[in-house]
């Protein structure tokens, strides 16, 4: 696929599908599987032969980007299969005091974890080592990370250059000006292998890596169980006890026999005292939800027992379902995410992985210079402009019943968000492959690996894949 190129939309049956939880979204009758296929008019058109599974649609991706037939097979299988770097700006390490001062007051450290996600990391560091962490990206469970994490505690923190518990080695390298923020952050560096694929040779599916959009991976939405973006939804709409309820009895089809059970008997909060006693260690979010509930605190203030930090993710997750739908809209109608147009906003690209200032396209110098498309995130601040991003965002909005000002909630400031810009191409960079079969990338940050693995395998199961 190259600046010009078309898709074609084949659908060859209907799938009903039930209203859930009276979401407006679904409540339409009827969702179809697309066929999408891609050309230029220098190559035969080519037709793809994989649906798009159900999972994926339900986040908001409707499509895929390329030609190839998928590759099959599964990750994750365990920790060693899955490897994520942080990449940092080098400016960070310039400015590294060794020692302790007047000015270099932050300590830095490097943070090596495996089998546990970012979020319980940082529980685990403050318990057993006694002290408070902050990282600049959050990585899940299923694989082995290394990423920065920093301190404002500049008084509390451990001098030794080493710590250590079950599942994490902390290292301090130094000590900086200030706190590490998001913005020190440029991209991940992935090392990922595929098991069980029908074929290691990817030299067909290279060239059309980088037609691939920047969705949101399934891991924004909650994996198997698909409920982030829902509760975002209904704190967005100030339905906060709808929320608490999606939260704790919300399940799917791809859930496990044990959740479900679970959530099940959630939906009767007489059972609540009782779940309680049983409630498995993974579900310690929903454990502090119901807990407050059944100690009789109103939703508002239920769903505030949990941190801040993961409240804020259920409203990022709507947004990033918004964005999905967006995207998917615009590829399905045909439409070229790798160039600008007329009425768009642009990224300019200052390095391979970093996004300098956000710019109108010029049609009449920006044809072959270095911007690509951005896509303005819903939010407080969202303005709808003549981009054909924005009108589609803004139709969306209207089928959501959501409005910009509704992303700011007076009643939970803290969850409101201004919204954003995030790229439309993926953006893949240093793509190579070995063996059978490991791949190594790097992306931007915010990216998702699983993007790019869901183009090179189109999974029929994603969950079963390790998705």
């Amino acid at each position: 696929m190259t600046a010009n190129y078309h898709s074609s939309i084949y659908t060859i049956h209907s799938m009903y599908m039930l209203s859930l939880f009276t979401q407006r979204y679904f409540r339409l009758s009827y969702i179809s599987y697309f066929f999408i296929g891609y050309y230029n008019h220098n190559v035969k058109r080519k037709l793809m032969n994989t649906f798009v599974p159900k999972i994926d649609r339900l986040a908001g991706m409707w499509c895929y980007c390329t030609d190839f037939d998928g590759i099959c097979g599964s990750i994750k299988q365990d920790n060693e299969g899955f490897r994520v770097s942080e990449i940092i700006y080098e400016s960070v390490f310039d400015d590294l005091s060794p020692v302790q001062d007047s000015f270099h007051k932050y300590p830095l450290y490097i943070l090596e974890k495996r089998g546990i996600d970012s979020h319980h990391a940082l529980l685990e560091i403050r318990r057993d080592l006694g002290f408070k962490l902050k990282v600049i990206g959050m990585k899940d469970a299923k694989a082995i990370t290394r990423q920065y994490a920093t301190s404002t505690q500049i008084d509390n923190t451990q001098k030794q250059q080493a710590n250590k518990t079950r599942r994490i080695l902390l290292t301090l390298i130094g000590y900086t000006k200030r706190p590490l923020g998001r913005d020190s952050l440029c991209g991940n560096d992935f090392s990922i292998t595929i098991y069980n694929s029908k074929s290691s040779d990817l030299s067909t599916s290279k060239s059309e890596i980088e037609n691939i959009a920047n969705f949101y991976g399934l891991q924004r939405f909650g994996s198997e169980r698909l409920v982030t973006h829902l509760v975002g939804k209904e704190i967005v709409k100030r339905n906060f006890k709808k929320a608490a309820e999606l939260l704790l009895s919300y399940t799917t089809e791809y859930d496990s026999a044990k959740s479900k059970e679970i959530r099940e008997k959630s939906l009767d909060p007489k059972n609540y005292p009782n779940i309680l006693k049983h409630l498995p260690t993974g579900m310690d979010i929903e454990y502090q939800v119901m807990n407050a509930l059944v100690n009789g605190k109103e939703p508002i203030s239920a769903l505030r027992s949990i941190s801040v930090n993961i409240r804020r993710l259920f409203v990022h997750a709507y947004q990033a379902y918004i964005f999905n739908r967006c995207l998917s809209n615009a590829i399905v109608n045909g439409e070229n995410i790798l160039k600008g147009n007329s009425g768009d906003l642009c990224f300019e690209i200052e390095a391979p992985l970093v996004f300098g200032k956000i710019r109108k396209f010029n049609p009449n110098t920006d044809l072959n210079s270095k911007v690509i498309p951005a896509i303005r995130l819903v939010g407080y601040a969202f303005q709808p402009s003549k981009g054909r991003f924005e009108i589609i965002t803004k139709k969306i909005m209207d089928e959501e019943g959501v409005t910009a000002r509704d992303f700011y909630i007076k009643e939970m400031q803290e969850l409101s968000t201004p919204g954003g810009f995030r790229q439309a191409p993926l953006c893949c960079r240093d793509f190579s492959y070995k063996g059978r079969l490991v791949l190594s990338f790097k992306l931007p940050k915010g990216s998702y690996a699983t993007t790019l693995l869901r183009e090179i395998m189109k999974p029929k199961d994603p969950i079963k894949s390790g998705f």
